[in-house]
């Protein structure tokens, strides 16, 4: 490992490739250009003169064949984006305010932070606006954020606006104190009212947009997600879940490690359809289904926390939205109408 050990990894982002069984030797350059997009044989070449290959745990040039069962490492400079710190004029729906802290409701669609392909027109930029400086612990372009959402779910946020707020806070976000609640619209039936879904979450290691469950812990962080069942619609399922943990992704993972997919989530597959029927009739209804919510269905419904500055316990609850709310009373018509006729 002579070749590797003057570079950092810590400081480079990385993809991980594991090559299937059945695979034929292929030359590493060309088997990652394969698998990566917007990726040049000179770049591989460069990454692996720098020592930044890895195969099983050991540097390689980029003419080392692929064999089945590899574990590939290809190490890379950071992407780099230049985040836009303008404060704008970014309408927030408020729940509550104070000098230490805003509740907010976030909606769908709203990217919390920026990041590649979102510099601007962020949450951010929106409580640049509305309170002007904001604390950050390490990078400023998450200026008061302590926890976040995913861009297309929606729902109940807690913002620091001091130094003080955001260390508290964040120690209760470590310690698991913070109290949170969503609501689920999944693919499918529970046999349960109830259960708990464990495993570690951690990037998937063919695709590095999403995330998988890794249950023996080898890899990942650990992630615990109880559920309980609010409303069933045949093919659906309309769920509680309990954060314990905060992965990012954390309950689209677990819900699809257990086989009940998000509803109109695409990255994870759920804006197919999963469960139900073979008929054209069916199949128009769901695809209209997705038209009202095409977005996962996935709403941070409450939050509670102490307050950093009274000790006070606050808890915060916001309904869910329009889109989710049409989509359930449309799958609630769709059922009762399967058990009167």
């Amino acid at each position: 490992m002579s070749e590797t050990e003057e570079n950092n990894f810590d400081e480079l982002e990385n993809d991980v490739f594991l090559v299937d069984k059945g695979q034929s030797p292929l030359r590493i350059d060309k088997y990652i250009i394969s698998k990566k997009e917007h990726v040049s044989r000179s770049k591989i070449k460069h990454a692996a003169e720098a020592g930044c290959i890895l195969v099983n745990g050991e540097a390689v040039k980029q003419n080392y064949k692929v064999r089945p069962f590899d574990k590939i490492i290809l190490y890379y400079p950071k992407s780099k984006h230049v985040a836009d710190l303008t404060p704008q004029d970014i309408p927030l729906d408020i729940l509550y305010e104070d000098k230490e802290v805003l509740v907010i409701n976030k909606p769908a669609g709203l990217v919390v932070h920026s990041g590649i392909g979102n510099t601007s027109g962020t949450l951010v930029n929106a409580l640049l606006f509305h309170i002007g400086k904001l604390a950050y612990k390490d990078d400023e372009t998450r200026a008061g954020l302590v926890h976040r959402l995913d861009k297309d779910t929606s729902g109940v946020m807690v913002v620091a606006k001091t130094d003080e707020a955001l260390r508290h806070l964040s120690k209760q976000f470590f310690d698991r104190t913070i109290q949170r609640r969503y609501n689920a619209l999944v693919w499918g039936d529970f046999n349960e009212e109830e259960g708990t879904v464990e495993g570690n979450i951690g990037r998937d290691k063919r695709n590095q947009k999403i995330f998988t469950v890794y249950p023996r812990g080898e890899y990942g962080k650990k992630a615990i997600t109880h559920y309980k069942v609010l409303e069933r619609f045949s093919y659906l399922t309309l769920v509680e879940c309990k954060l314990e943990t905060g992965r990012t992704h954390q309950i689209r993972v677990h819900m699809k490690h257990i086989g009940h997919t998000l509803f109109s989530d695409a990255s994870y597959g759920g804006d197919k359809i999963l469960k139900g029927t073979i008929y054209s009739k069916y199949r128009q209804f769901v695809n209209n289904a997705f038209n009202i919510c095409p977005r996962q269905a996935l709403h941070a419904k409450s939050l509670g926390f102490i307050h950093p500055k009274t000790g006070e316990e606050m808890y915060f609850e916001k309904e869910l939205p329009e889109d989710m709310e049409n989509l359930i009373d449309k799958w609630r018509k769709y059922t009762k109408t399967i058990f009167d006729s």
